[in-house]
């Protein structure tokens, strides 16, 4: 096996792989999905999407990982023992169909290497810049050669949410392969600080001040149906590994923006 990573460089993205997922997974018509959505909504008193659970539609994000490290496999970028993936990061937002089920450690088992992994949500369409910052961050400590950031999102929610949800018309994942380079064309990922929350209404409903929010606008490009991957896949269309790449992404709801730039 080769030695482990000792530069302090940054992450390039060196590959990319996309695909779209049809069908359903088998877990979204496990009864546990039903007791989960229900707990989940029962408190603030949200009803659940029978229509979903009963016909079984989603996807389950260790099914969709697996299948795009499948896919970066045919494009000869392989992983293998001596050429391991060190870290593994998976951007979502819409829930999983398969609660309960630790899908980072899943897709862990999966790579050579078995890298250290974990999810990040709570992060609208924004989650797949701050899994990006986080990996080149996690780089530049010399602990990490290579890294395999996940952005995935499937369009079941099994409950009715209290507020305005921009969901995805369909299941799509893509994959970066991120290898550290000591050079200067290493990625950079600019945030912006999260717009003035309103303060909380009083009453009975004070729960929904999570929601504040009014409806947002249409977005400048409605073309995807993609609130997370689209912005990627539309830049990644005719990227195959040169030239540079610049993605940006806008959380309508919070007024947050993002932007990657890789030169």
């Amino acid at each position: 096996m080769q030695p482990r990573p000792t530069g302090r460089g940054g992450l390039r993205i060196s590959r990319a792989v996309h695909r779209r997922f049809d069908g359903r997974s088998a877990a979204s018509l496990d009864p546990d999905l039903r007791r989960f959505a229900a707990d989940q909504a029962r408190p603030y008193g949200l009803a659940l999407r029978e229509d979903l659970l009963s016909e079984g539609v989603g996807h389950t994000y260790a099914e969709m990982g697996e299948a795009l490290l499948d896919d970066l496999a045919l494009t000869g970028d392989r992983l293998t023992e001596d050429r391991p993936a060190d870290l593994l990061l998976l951007a979502f937002d819409v829930p999983d169909v398969q609660p309960g089920l630790a899908n980072t450690l899943r897709l862990s088992r999966a790579c050579p290497g078995q890298p250290l992994a974990f999810a990040i949500g709570d992060q609208g369409p924004l989650s797949p810049f701050t899994a990006l910052r986080i990996a080149d961050r996690y780089a530049r400590t010399g602990a990490c050669e290579r890294a395999l950031v996940l952005l995935l999102e499937q369009p079941a929610l099994h409950y009715r949410p209290p507020g305005p949800v921009e969901l995805p018309e369909h299941a799509e994942g893509v994959l970066l392969l991120c290898e550290q380079t000591d050079d200067t064309r290493t990625l950079t990922v600019d945030q912006s600080e999260s717009a003035p929350r309103p303060a909380p209404a009083p009453g009975p409903e004070a729960w929904r001040s999570s929601w504040p929010y009014p409806e947002p606008p249409p977005p400048a490009d409605a073309t995807t149906g993609q609130p997370l991957t689209g912005a990627w896949t539309a830049v990644l269309a005719g990227w195959h590994g040169e030239g540079p790449l610049l993605v940006r992404g806008t959380d309508r709801r919070t007024g947050r923006t993002a932007e990657l730039h890789q030169p």
